[in-house]
């Protein structure tokens, strides 16, 4: 895994900890060569994330839409950062640039991005792997959703394990990068 998709939010949200986390994940990327592919502003954990892998070394990919290039502050200092015309487009090129996805604490944003990548997994535009870091339980109840949503058939057991999940960031890389190998080059439009 070269490339790493980071999901989250573009506000620090209320406890101090979401910062560190989004800090430590930074910290452990580049330390394992992982470059950061992410939504571009410099606001919130997006920010920090992209600081802290710019900071260690590693590169960075960002991607904003235009009408939010301002409204995110885009990062001014990243490897590349693509501007395009909308969500859609953002997602898109997203996907195109990374070999999986990770959601960290976030908002609707997040979960938007999170879950058209496991969408479009599913239809078949792409075989890339996706996960949730758990850190402090931020997670426990969308999975316990989740789990409501198969046990009531509307997700196959197969497709519900699709989704990594671990409270341990090194085990969330290694899991992404397990199934990341041989993944990279199969998106289709």
């Amino acid at each position: 895994m070269q490339r790493l998709a980071v999901y989250c939010g573009s506000s620090m949200g209320n406890d101090p900890y979401f910062a560190e986390l989004a800090n430590q994940l930074g910290e452990r990327m580049a330390e394992r060569g992982i470059d950061l592919v992410y939504g571009g502003g410099k606001l919130g954990l997006m920010g920090v994330i992209a600081d802290t892998v710019l900071a260690n070394g590693g590169k960075v990919y960002g991607v904003i839409p235009e009408i939010l290039r301002n409204h995110e502050v885009a990062h001014p200092d990243l490897t590349e950062l693509h501007i395009v015309d909308g969500m859609h487009e953002r997602k898109a090129k997203m996907t195109e640039l990374t070999d999986a996805f990770v959601a960290i604490p976030g908002g609707i944003g997040t979960l938007d991005e999170l879950f058209e990548a496991w969408t479009w997994n599913a239809l078949g535009y792409h075989a890339k792997p996706f996960g949730l870091l758990n850190i402090n339980g931020y997670w426990d109840n969308l999975t316990a959703f989740l789990d409501n949503v198969a046990g009531h058939g509307f997700m196959s057991e197969a497709r519900r394990q699709q989704l990594l999940i671990s409270d341990n960031m090194d085990d969330i890389l290694d899991q992404l990068a397990a199934k990341a190998t041989g993944q990279q080059g199969k998106v289709t439009w």
